[in-house]
């Protein structure tokens, strides 16, 4: 699994914008109200919208206010100890809440629900259902055990759960961008890594849900997908009614293929398993986004290995080469570990000479938090001070701070294609979207009759570490665009 939190991210303006997000689509109809936060990666957010469908089906609708929520649920992530800090901190203030209304019941989703299983009704002693990642269909019967008074769990894994068959609703969407999941679980045993024990064996889901689920979003007006799998260079799926196999570049193409006017992105690629099928097909299609993210963790062979990341230092700077040699314009960004166990500071070093090598655009940076369960927590030694691993952690995040302006600098004066996402944080005059690249331009809105979905472009005057800032350039047709992208 890579690390794709939002914590020292070097974005001024991110997608999601926080490290968790509450169900925002208020509905009033309902007798019971359900209110959901997500934590960690985008799979989780992806995941709590198939809760959130499963709930609605139940009678539950959807409340903003957790105070008239029925029932609470945290979608937890246990990549970081930070993480579940943050988690029984949140438990901790929805008790009040409990005491003045005990009938509401609090229920732990995701990773940190699959890792701690039974173990977090004993700790937490508000929390009356306990779920894992595979087991979300069973909710209806949990919530009604619950109800009755018993303590719920399911944490199972499964082996062919992709819920490719449920519709998710939506949250905190802007109407224009959405998340598609393709895989869940991960067999890459990554030595510092807990997905593996807490989503399972990776498997693929049907290419045909998936085409059906991102056509769907486009004819209800979305114009961008991103495509979501803990290593979604290794799908897989056999077709047995095509007679056809179906792998991530045909996976990218027949998305790409629903409309030139829907974006396609994905996250997130393992440098072992990317293939040159995959970076043709990027760059044949133009509504496939040039972005990608290739996570380093670090840039020593040595650590690679402890790491068991499989593969070495010299091999994922070619990688890095052979991207920009099909595609020089395309935009990378990584995830980077800093104080891995016995990591010295000859190989910290090597991994600021791989960033300043890779030139990414950002960068996830964390130090290591070692976790219960892993590979590296049984054979190695947690032996970096702390105090050295945020000074390495702050190196790192200086570099990156300093790659990612001097990328920046480079785009002002060029015009890009911009989708238009939304306003901008900071005034209602501007809007926000980004280019294929994956960069954020704000822009002013100036006297165009625009709105989320419409794709503009835009020429870049100034930037910031984080943000390009310009003007626009011309206003397209939706016309335009398709013959653009033919």
């Amino acid at each position: 699994m890579e690390v794709l939190e939002l914590q020292n991210k070097t974005h001024d303006e991110t997608r999601q914008g926080e490290a968790f997000a509450p169900f925002t689509n208020e509905v009033n109809s309902f007798k019971k109200h359900f209110y959901i936060e997500s934590y960690g990666c985008a799979m989780n957010f992806s995941d709590s919208e198939i809760v959130a469908s499963i709930l609605n089906e139940q009678g539950f609708g959807a409340t903003t206010n957790v105070e008239n929520a029925d029932l609470i649920f945290l979608n937890t992530c246990s990549i970081r100890e930070k993480a579940e800090q943050t988690v029984r901190k949140r438990l901790t203030e929805f008790r009040k809440i409990k005491e003045s209304k005990p009938q509401m019941l609090v229920g732990v989703l995701g990773c940190m629900a699959e890792r701690l299983k039974a173990k977090l009704l004993e700790e937490e002693k508000l929390v009356d259902i306990v779920v894992g990642p595979d087991a979300y269909r069973s909710l209806p019967n949990l919530i009604e055990e619950a109800e009755g008074g018993q303590k719920a769990v399911n944490v199972l894994l499964s082996r062919e759960e992709t819920y490719a068959d449920i519709s998710p609703i939506r949250l905190n969407s802007n109407g224009v961008s959405a998340f598609v999941s393709i895989t869940r679980g991960c067999n890459n045993m990554c030595s510092f890594c807990v997905v593996p024990f807490t989503r399972g064996r990776e498997r693929s889901r049907d290419a045909n849900s998936i085409v059906a689920e991102a056509k769907d979003l486009f004819e209800k007006g979305y114009r961008e997908v991103t495509l979501l799998g803990q290593n979604v260079d290794s799908y897989h799926f056999i077709d047995e009614a095509k007679d056809e196999v179906v792998t991530f570049a045909n996976l990218l193409e027949k998305v790409a293929l629903i409309s030139p006017l829907l974006r396609v992105r994905f996250s997130t690629s393992h440098p072992k398993d990317i293939t040159d099928e995959v970076l043709y097909t990027m760059a044949k299609y133009h509504n496939i986004c040039k972005y990608i993210h290739l996570p380093l963790q670090s840039g020593n062979t040595r650590v690679l290995q402890l790491m068991n990341r499989t593969y070495t230092r010299e091999w994922y700077l070619a990688k890095v080469d052979r991207i920009k040699e099909i595609m020089p314009e395309c935009g990378i960004s990584a995830d980077i570990i800093a104080g891995f166990c016995s990591e010295t500071e000859e190989e910290h070093q090597d991994t600021l000479s791989a960033m300043e090598y890779s030139k990414y655009d950002y960068s996830y940076m964390f130090f290591y938090s070692e976790r219960p369960g892993t590979l590296a927590e049984r054979r190695y030694k947690d032996d970096i001070p702390e105090e050295v691993k945020k000074r390495r952690l702050a190196e790192i995040v200086a570099l990156q701070n300093r790659l990612s302006y001097e990328s920046n600098l480079q785009d002002i004066g060029k015009t890009f294609e911009v989708l238009i996402e939304g306003e901008s944080k900071k005034s209602g005059n501007d809007w926000k979207g980004r280019n294929s690249r994956n960069k954020v331009i704000v822009f002013a809105k100036e006297n165009y009759n625009l709105k989320p979905g419409d794709y503009v472009h835009v020429k870049v005057n100034e930037c910031t570490q984080g943000t390009l800032l310009g003007e626009i350039a011309a206003v397209d047709s939706p016309l335009s665009i398709v013959n653009s992208k033919l």
